[in-house]
């Protein structure tokens, strides 16, 4: 457990819950306080049951009254604790310089083949077919995720990053992706924020033809620079491997995204876990650009 983590964390849901306006009278239980026993919960890879205990707890974080396991349940479900938890981790993926190169891949979150879990869905990730979920993400060259989406692991990049991630890239930006991304659509999307995106192309139109002649000027000049510059074309998608890197960050220390727990089903609760998780991976990177 790292102090400087936790300290990040605790100012930004401080910070996040006076920005928020509230209705109605103030809860026995503060909501800064639900939300870090979140946050303390999901570090630890532990259900909700867990921070209703006092034993689970050190000098690093130690509240003073504790909601019951059901008092605490109902108030992580509000729509008030959830907009924090998304919102602290809006503020700490921030980045001071608007990224130059971005990212969108997504990252397979598979969940047992017997679950009853409805929402979970049989899709093809990480080379298999699998049941589960999907972390649709948009990559900053800065390590940061800027958006995400949380979708069962049936649904295509090219829908979901039209509708949730295309919104956020910057403009001027160069977005890199694998060919699973490969879309007239998506690149029309991509070029109308006033950024270019870089995929390999499934296939390649004629010129003059009625599909060359439909196509947005930015795949347009993609697939002329595939064919005129292969070698350079490979060269630009090499960089694509910093979206794997990030991944490899995300899941690789102790309290980053792992396997889904077994309890840590339907597609609300995963999308929160996975919110509060990327929260925890922010937090440390700036702790460790901070070092550096």
């Amino acid at each position: 457990m790292d102090k400087r983590i936790w300290s990040i964390i605790t100012r930004t849901i401080v910070s996040v819950n006076r920005s928020i306006p509230r209705c109605g009278r103030r809860p026995k239980y503060s909501d800064v306080l639900i939300a870090r026993m979140y946050f303390w919960a999901v570090w630890h890879d532990r259900p909700l049951c867990w921070p209703c205990d006092r034993m689970h707890y050190n000098s690093l974080f130690r509240p003073r009254a504790l909601p019951s396991v059901s008092q605490f349940c109902r108030r992580v479900r509000t729509s008030r604790i959830e907009a924090i938890i998304r919102m602290v981790n809006e503020r700490l993926s921030r980045s001071e310089e608007p990224a130059k190169l971005m990212f969108l891949d997504g990252k397979a979150l598979p969940v047992s083949e017997s679950t009853s879990d409805s929402d979970a869905k049989s899709g093809r990730g990480n080379g298999r077919f699998s049941r589960g979920y999907k972390l649709h993400a948009l990559g900053a060259e800065g390590g940061q995720v800027q958006a995400f989406a949380v979708r069962p692991l049936n649904e295509h990049e090219v829908p979901v990053s039209s509708s949730q991630l295309v919104g956020h890239i910057v403009p001027g930006a160069r977005v890199l992706a694998d060919g699973n991304y490969d879309s007239d659509q998506l690149y029309g999307q991509v070029y109308e924020r006033g950024a270019w995106l870089f995929t390999p192309l499934k296939g390649m139109a004629k010129p003059g033809s009625y599909r060359y002649r439909r196509m947005s000027p930015s795949r347009r000049w993609v697939m002329q620079l595939w064919q005129e510059n292969k070698d350079l074309c490979w060269s630009v998608y090499r960089q694509r491997a910093r979206i794997e890197r990030i991944f490899s960050a995300l899941s690789s220390f102790a309290g980053g995204l792992g396997p889904l727990p077994n309890w840590v089903r339907t597609l609300r609760r995963v999308t929160r876990w996975v919110t509060a998780k990327l929260a925890i991976y922010h937090a440390r990177l700036l702790c460790t650009k901070a070092v550096a």
